[in-house]
């Protein structure tokens, strides 16, 4: 009865420990920055502020997606041979602005996947 009591809980601390592990996992995260309001025609700097601890040949970001208005608008790709610049890194861009903008980006770990989307909303005037 002992015996099987200590398998259990040896068990159950494996598995609590493997879905602590998966939680804590270095996934890509982004950051949009861009101004609320822009003038109709006038040309926009977007920045995407991308984290992710690491970035070596075996665990890097391996891309970075923006969609503007629910289209692909820009894409950056990584590779072991051609890692990102850093941990912490920016991208940026630059789109005009004829009429209100929905900006939202996505960063991909090739190991852990994604934190998940940022969006934006650029009003036009």
């Amino acid at each position: 009865m002992k015996q099987k009591f200590l398998n259990v809980s040896i068990l159950t601390i494996f598995v609590l420990l493997l879905f602590s592990f998966s939680a804590l996992a270095n996934k890509t995260t982004v950051k949009i920055s861009a101004p609320e309001k822009a003038e109709k025609g006038t040309e926009i700097t977007v920045k995407i502020d991308v984290k992710h601890v690491g970035n070596t040949k075996g665990h890097y970001t391996d891309w970075v997606v923006v969609k503007i208005n629910g289209e692909e608008y820009k894409k950056w790709e990584f590779s072991p041979k051609e890692l990102p610049s850093g941990q912490n890194f920016t991208l940026e861009f630059k789109v005009t602005a004829d009429s209100n903008l929905e900006i939202i980006a996505e960063g991909h770990c090739n190991k852990h996947g994604s934190k998940g989307k940022d969006n934006v909303t650029i009003k036009v005037e």
